[in-house]
């Protein structure tokens, strides 16, 4: 019983949230206004040269998880949940280039595959990224390519099975980073299972990882950035 008060109670918050969203995103469609007042600040400062993490909810969620990382290591955060790689395009000027980083992090592609702005091929999702990285090498900064995490399946859109594509993306990716002399993070293979999906002891939904998942991460982004 308590049970099924709980999903009632829940639903009608999911539906507000949803539609928020969907308002917010006719409004501004790569949520260009979210760290505008942040970048504005940051340009005042004297120091600068940050480390950019730039993704989506995995990125955005990661200084919530762990701020100590973030500070200690003159990390700077630019993750908006939900974002996939065509709205991560968009604002990458304003959100990474402008800021005049050292170095960027890129992880994008699972809200891609949800379809989360709508069906896009996995060739046009690596595309996007690819459109990344060649703005950061024209604009003199270092930049490091991240695999998708693993995942079987996605809660808010359960009709798609992401596994195939997320290794297709993954493999691209890896390609292209040797062939480019970029640095590579494999997060899949650290932290995937025997169902080729987020091992549960990293995640409680499959698809965001929870404090051990991040420890995990942390790990491999701390070695990558004794590079």
């Amino acid at each position: 019983m308590k049970k099924t008060i709980f999903v009632f109670f829940l639903l009608p918050f999911t539906i507000y949230f949803t539609y928020a969203q969907e308002d917010q995103m006719k409004k501004d469609w790569a949520n260009l206004k979210k760290y505008t007042a942040e970048n504005t600040a940051y340009l005042k400062q004297k120091n600068k040269n940050p480390i950019i993490l730039f993704g989506d909810s995995i990125t955005e969620f990661w200084k919530q998880n762990n701020p100590d990382l973030f500070e200690n290591n003159n990390l700077m955060n630019r993750g908006i949940s939900g974002q996939t790689s065509s709205q991560m395009l968009l604002r990458f000027r304003q959100d990474v280039i402008n800021l005049k980083p050292s170095k960027v992090i890129i992880l994008a592609g699972i809200n891609d595959i949800a379809e989360n702005t709508g069906p896009i091929s996995v060739e046009t999702i690596f595309g996007n990224i690819v459109s990344m990285v060649e703005l950061a090498k024209s604009n003199h900064f270092k930049v490091v390519l991240c695999s998708v995490l693993p995942s079987n399946h996605l809660y808010w859109n359960p009709k798609i099975n992401p596994v195939e594509k997320i290794a297709e993306l993954n493999t691209k990716l890896k390609t292209y980073a040797l062939v480019n002399h970029l640095n590579f993070i494999d997060y899949y293979s650290a932290m995937v299972d025997e169902h080729l999906g987020l091992d549960k002891n990293f995640s409680e939904d499959g698809v965001h990882p929870n404090t051990s998942g991040y420890k995990v991460m942390e790990q491999l982004l701390l070695k990558e950035l004794e590079n």
